[in-house]
């Protein structure tokens, strides 16, 4: 688990992190998302202890990585988005100078080659760094950082500068960690957070301007549902019927026998629905939950975007 609490970042007169506050749950993957210059970068070197805040406190596993640095740092994995690497070592030679740095305590060889295949090293174990390709040196930072196995594993923009087929593999490979450790990464790549993360923290120039749940964000953002439905009968009809159920905010007629209903979150109004146009005799053709798209509520939080 990681605790962040209320915590700040001045350089000089600029607040690069304004009043973050944030948890991180054993097992979930969280998705730091904001544009270029939220503040992203510096809250992750916050929370790994590279910097250090101008207030509030981290907590690693209930460890203060100021007052407790070397405990609470023992408990985490970082990637950072250029992962330092020593490019004349070989990729295995590496990874034994990391354990020996790292003074892990766990079986040397049989440790170095389990991290070794849970990110895919294996066959190029014996290759030195220098020789490989971007997709494969950024595999040897994160197998590095998996070395003793640290229960928090955090990732700076893990997939910048890889191609498509690298992009997914690494996907595939944090949703795998996720299962066993906690993982903060940050992008400002929206399908990417859509693809890995079970809950997003929203930055935008330095605040915390969401947190939610990926399948909960527009709800969140907009404060409320919406429902697309298809139904027979005059507009006016369907509108006084669908307008009567308890929870509905606004109805709009789209066009046609098309509806979008606005509805508060905290209340599900399908069944609701459904009773109302039935005794109003006006068929339900089709019913769809929706909302804004994580595009348009990305661009509303960080740029004011229009509802």
């Amino acid at each position: 688990m990681v605790e962040v609490k209320h915590l700040s970042k001045h350089y000089g007169r600029v607040l690069a992190v304004d009043d973050i506050s944030f948890t991180a749950n054993p097992g979930e993957i969280l998705g730091l998302l904001g544009p270029n210059g939220a503040g992203k970068s510096t809250t992750l070197n916050i929370i790994t202890g590279y910097l250090s805040s101008s207030s509030g406190s981290v907590e690693i596993e209930g460890c203060d990585i100021l007052k407790n640095p070397k405990e609470a740092k023992a408990k985490l994995g970082y990637l950072p988005e250029q992962p330092p690497l020593y490019l004349e070592m070989t990729v295995k030679r590496y990874l034994e100078f990391i354990f020996d740095l790292k003074k892990v305590r766990l079986p040397k060889k049989e440790h170095i080659d389990e991290v070794m295949e849970i990110v895919k090293l294996s066959d190029v174990a014996g290759r030195v760094i220098r020789n490989l390709s971007k997709g494969y040196r950024q595999r040897v930072g994160l197998a590095g950082a998996l070395i003793g196995n640290p229960p928090v594993m955090i990732l700076d923009e893990p997939t910048v500068g890889l191609d498509p087929k690298q992009i997914i593999e690494t996907r595939k490979l944090i949703k795998t960690l996720g299962k066993k450790h906690t993982v903060i990464f940050s992008s400002h790549v929206l399908s990417e957070v859509s693809a890995i993360c079970d809950r997003v923290v929203l930055i935008s120039k330095g605040k915390i301007v969401a947190d939610s749940p990926i399948d909960k964000l527009s709800e969140v953002i907009s404060g409320a549902g919406m429902l697309s439905l298809e139904v027979e009968g005059a507009p006016s009809k369907v509108k006084a019927a669908l307008s009567s159920v308890d929870g509905v905010r606004k109805v709009v007629n789209t066009s046609g026998n098309q509806y979008t209903v606005y509805y508060h979150t905290d209340v599900d109004i399908r069944r609701g629905v459904f009773n109302a146009l039935a005794k109003a005799d006006c068929p339900i053709l089709s019913m769809t939950m929706g909302g804004l798209s994580l595009e348009e509520s990305f661009l509303k939080l960080t740029e004011g975007g229009e509802d």
